[in-house]
């Protein structure tokens, strides 16, 4: 018997990743109870825990080298739980009833543009760089309807009869973005953080003392920031880096 071969992880290990794709699932069903029960920031906050939940089971995954086809399936089932039916119910609940068939279409809307996301992410990962995700991801999608919940507890009440114009506008344009093309930064190559290390501190420690100190405004400000941050690069930013490429492209004149 070889002493160099390779031991392979125990069957059990690979019940870990999976037992945590569950408790994010799980969270995101406990969140349409809550909401259905009217108790709207134990719903968001059931969400917001289960994206933290979605963050570690890929990496334990990748840690405990239990990666897996079934793994990745089932991932994606237990994030349109979580990100696609729980916040689309949070907001039927907490604003987009007032609309009646409007409001059920509008929150249907970010449920299956949710799914569509997740369906095309699925079978297209292979073919795009990890640098970018194309269209909003999905966890970012809900923790944005989640954030905006909690900030629209701040609103003055001359704001409170538009507040379901602004969740009925938010739930289908984070929808749209959500299947856009739009290309928002992943966050998955660590090249510049590697570079700057010091820097990388004191930015993440600066925006935590943000939102330890408001979390309901910067929480929903940060979800916006990266939004818009996307939009930026795909609109302004990379249109303007393809037509410099183009002028170095191309022949100079005499």
């Amino acid at each position: 018997m070889d002493v160099m071969e390779k031991k392979k992880p125990h069957k059990g290990v690979y019940l870990l990743p999976n037992m945590i794709t569950t408790l994010s699932m799980f969270l995101g069903f406990l969140s349409m109870v809550w909401a259905v029960q009217g108790r709207f920031e134990e719903a968001g906050m059931a969400i917001l825990v289960s994206a933290l939940m979605d963050g570690l089971d890929g990496k334990v995954a990748r840690l405990t080298n239990t990666a897996s086809e079934f793994g990745v399936q089932y991932d994606s089932l237990a994030d349109l739980v979580a990100f696609g039916l729980a916040p689309a119910m949070l907001l039927w609940q907490w604003q987009l009833q007032a609309f009646g068939r409007l409001g059920v279409a509008a929150a249907f809307i970010y449920a299956a543009c949710g799914a569509l996301r997740l369906a095309r992410f699925n079978v297209s990962s292979a073919a795009v760089g990890k640098r970018f995700f194309i269209g909003l991801p999905i966890p970012a999608g809900g923790c944005t309807v989640v954030t905006f919940v909690f900030f629209a507890s701040l609103f003055p009440d001359f704001l409170a009869s538009v507040t379901p114009y602004f969740a009925l506008l938010l739930s289908v344009g984070v929808g749209v973005l959500m299947v856009s093309r739009v290309r928002y930064f992943s966050f998955k190559e660590y090249d510049f953080l590697r570079a700057h290390p010091v820097r990388t501190m004191v930015t993440f420690l600066f925006l935590l003392a943000l939102v330890v100190s408001l979390p309901r405004l910067f929480g929903f400000l940060l979800c916006a920031i990266y939004i818009a941050g996307g939009l930026a690069y795909t609109f302004v930013i990379l249109p303007r880096r393809n037509r410099q490429l183009l002028r170095a492209l191309s022949p100079q004149s005499d």
